[in-house]
């Protein structure tokens, strides 16, 4: 068996390396374009800004260590050039000679990955304008970081945000350009709030809903305009925008490709050819939640692809059960994660969904250190299957949405999250975790224990007539208020429901959403009609400062 792998990154690294281990005799050979094979691309921003210190630690895995441990021919600087599907060849150009040889495989694995960004903006091939994808493109940042004090980074996604940090733990004025109305675009607004108030504090000039319209040399630096017509100047400019697969060979090949230029893979990894496999960045998949197509370049599924084309080669019943968009991403002390569908997400696909918001400690809060997260949960309003979650805060964030990524995997709902045993002890969470309160929660509105309302229905003016009830202490109301509410503390709202208009529907609401629950309960029991504000006026507050 001879296995030719286009690519030695993530997904092509992980093939070779499970191939080997399925069968010794197999021929191995992993082509890389690049200098550097197997290196952990999602290291680099930390590389730049210092916090990696040695370039070498980005390797994961050195060729020699490739060829000694896996006996894996290893060729750097190779590009392979042409696939003649027919007669089951690869041409391969040597890069440093120019030479051209045509090599016979068994098997093909592409995992070629996915290329950034660079719009047709005049002068956005301009030096100083960079693009990060590999190790020679985090040296030449890393050497423009030194000699520089004005950054401009453009795209306000995983990287860009990642990027930012970086740049300003080495010192840099940092301006960020985002064509959307928020940072980290694939979460929902209100829950990024907090982020982009953390970019502001540590002196980020953030520009939001703009693009730039030109590059131009000035002196030694550039000069952006904008399309507001301001103009900006910057040692130089990080582009990160997002990625397109390098889907060229394929297509080349007579390979399908989905309409965003992904190769068209089934469960297996298999192409429309059989014979060639593909992984990573480069492939279009599908949805694990809703069963759509779908791209999501990240480095666990490249992984998991890998090793699934690897397994089915040598005759395993691997599949690849569907991309869930599960990450994380830090932010000085902010931590930002995500698993399946977000809401605008099940908006575009028209899809039913009911939410709750929380805002619980990541450990019991009586032990020292306590840090408050943003859950947020989206579920089926039928049978009450999990959909997807968000979280945004300090430490624990991550475990949340990897307990509710699981709990998406194995079909489960938030009846099941309610009885989720977890692991307790003061220092690490609560007796009920805050995945049991979200469960509990979500449960609650299904079955009609807690009706809510959200903080988007009552500022879009479609909770009017009712009459909004803050119980909330007189000196948290004072801090900051729904307008029109009235303050009723709940320790003294039985002995005064009399004060609230007959015949009317009532929201009641607290800080984040537990008094809120309360009253919302006392209140129907004593014939109101009555729903709790989720999220409480934090959530509201966060709901508000998108609008």
């Amino acid at each position: 068996m001879k296995i030719f792998i286009v690519g030695g990154v993530a997904g092509g690294a992980s093939a070779a390396a499970r191939a080997r281990r399925l069968d010794e005799s197999a021929e191995i050979v992993l082509l890389e374009r690049g200098p550097d094979p197997s290196f952990a691309n999602c290291g680099m921003p930390y590389y730049i800004g210092g916090e990696i210190e040695s370039r070498a630690k980005l390797l994961v895995s050195p060729i020699q260590r490739l060829i000694d441990r896996y006996r894996l021919d290893v060729r750097t600087l190779h590009s392979v050039e042409s696939i003649n599907r027919a007669e089951k060849t690869v041409a391969i150009r040597e890069l440093a000679t120019g030479a051209v040889a045509t090599e016979s495989y068994d098997k093909l694995i592409l995992s070629p990955g996915a290329a950034p960004v660079r719009p047709p903006t005049p002068g956005a091939d301009l030096p100083g304008v960079y693009t990060l994808r590999n190790l020679d493109d985090a040296d030449r940042l890393q050497g423009a970081t030194a000699r520089a004090k004005r950054a401009v980074v453009i795209g306000g996604g995983f990287i860009g945000v990642e990027m930012i940090e970086n740049l300003t733990r080495r010192g840099l004025d940092v301006t960020l350009i985002e064509r959307d109305v928020q940072v980290l675009p694939p979460w929902d607004a209100e829950m990024i709030v907090p982020i982009a108030a953390e970019l502001v504090k540590r002196g980020v000039r953030v520009l939001l809903g703009t693009t730039v319209e030109r590059f131009e040399q000035a002196g030694d630096g550039l000069r952006l305009t904008l399309d507001s017509g301001e103009s900006i100047a910057a040692d130089f400019v990080v582009m990160s925008i997002g990625v397109r697969p390098e889907n060229t060979l394929a297509v080349a090949a007579g390979l399908e490709v989905g309409p965003r230029g992904g190769i068209l893979v089934n469960p297996h990894m298999q192409t429309t050819d059989p014979d060639i496999y593909a992984v990573g960045d480069a492939v279009q998949t599908f949805d694990s939640v809703t069963g759509a197509p779908a791209q999501v370049p990240l480095a666990g599924p490249a992984n998991r692809q890998g090793r699934i084309a690897a397994d089915h080669i040598f005759g395993r019943d691997s599949a690849y059960r569907g991309t869930q968009g599960t990450a994380v991403v830090g932010l000085w002390d902010h931590t930002a994660a995500m698993t399946g569908l977000s809401e605008k997400a099940c908006q575009r696909q028209q899809r039913e969904y009911q939410k709750v918001y929380l805002h619980p400690a990541h450990h019991a809060g009586y032990y020292p250190g306590a840090e408050p997260m943003t859950l947020k949960l989206l579920f089926d309003p039928e049978t009450g299957h999990v959909l997807g979650a968000q979280a945004v805060g300090g430490a624990g964030v991550d475990k949340r949405i990897d307990v509710i990524a699981m709990a998406i995997q194995a079909g489960m709902t938030v009846y099941d999250l309610e009885e989720s045993e977890l692991c307790y002890a003061p220092q690490y969470g609560s007796a009920k975790d805050p995945v049991n309160m979200a469960g509990f929660i979500a449960a609650g509105v299904l079955r009609g224990d807690q009706p809510i309302v959200h903080s988007a229905d009552l500022l879009a003016g479609a909770c009017d007539g009712a009459t909004v009830v803050d119980v909330r202490t007189p000196t948290e109301f004072a801090l900051g208020a729904v307008p029109g509410a009235v303050n009723l503390p709940l320790d003294e709202l039985r002995g005064r429901l009399g004060e609230l208009p007959e015949g009317r529907p009532v929201i009641a609401y607290c800080q984040v959403g537990m008094r809120g629950y309360m009253a919302t309960r006392l209140l129907n029991q004593s014939g109101r009609d009555a729903r709790n504000l989720s999220g409480g006026f934090t959530t509201y507050a966060r709901v508000a400062a998108t609008k």
